[in-house]
């Protein structure tokens, strides 16, 4: 079940999201505090296990459902969206989390073609394919789209080029879809730096705990957490926005 009480975001209840990646992490988490804010979210996840768990968890009634898609399967990214159609007569918000990380360091001599084209694939393709099909549902109730970026857009770590174009890539795509999508449809981009996505973890599974110099790397003195991002994505979804 949802934990309740974040409802100074309003006018969100009644309305229907798609979550893409939302079965763990930061889209677990976002599906999580939509539904608080009173949306009928629908999970979209290649994972299977960690999507039903995850709709287990948040539903507390029929107000959240788990779709298998694979975001960069043009075909799964239509059905999905032509399902949501059917069942919820329309869609006022699409959230484009689905992403991977990809071979983190690997240098760039060494990553193939085939793990490159892999993350674009994931976290830039995908997000153009939701927008493709999900767009006229949005137009028709003037709703809004929230991509998922990361601070690697600009500012990299080492041998993440992979990574890192795909996320420059998203938050390109943003400001092209805001452009000419607008004012029908709202698009923004959320771009976060470290999550500790450790708590939003449906499936458990064991993790280091974090360390205080950890904390002590962030201006604010602690490392991100999902609400943080959630609470945002919300906002931006919002009327307020």
């Amino acid at each position: 079940m949802g934990v309740g009480g974040r409802h100074w975001i309003t006018g969100l209840t009644g309305k229907a999201a798609v979550v893409t990646g939302g079965a763990r992490g930061i889209g677990y988490g976002i599906a999580r505090y939509l539904v608080d804010c009173g949306m009928r979210v629908w999970i979209a996840d290649c994972d299977h296990r960690g999507g039903e768990a995850a709709a287990s968890l948040l539903s507390t009634g029929n107000d959240v459902r788990f779709m298998q898609c694979d975001v960069a399967n043009e075909a799964e990214v239509r059905e999905l969206f032509r399902v949501v159609a059917r069942e919820e007569g329309g869609l006022d918000a699409v959230v484009c989390n689905a992403g991977i990380s990809g071979p983190f360091g690997t240098r760039v001599e060494e990553l193939t073609l085939e793990a490159w084209n892999h993350v674009i694939a994931v976290n830039l393709t995908g997000c153009f394919l939701c927008a493709k099909y999900g767009v006229p549902l949005l137009r028709a109730r003037r709703g809004a789209m929230v991509l998922v970026g990361s601070t690697r857009a600009q500012q990299s770590e080492a041998h993440t080029e992979a990574y890192s174009a795909s996320k420059g890539g998203v938050v390109a795509l943003t400001h092209a879809l805001a452009i000419s999508l607008g004012p029908a449809v709202r698009v923004n981009c959320v771009s976060p730096g470290w999550i500790d996505v450790r708590a939003e973890e449906p499936v458990a599974k064991e993790v280091e705990p974090l360390r205080e110099k950890d904390h002590a790397q962030h201006p604010v003195g602690r490392v991100g957490t999902v609400d943080d991002v959630a609470a945002l994505t919300a906002f931006l979804l919002s009327p307020a926005a």
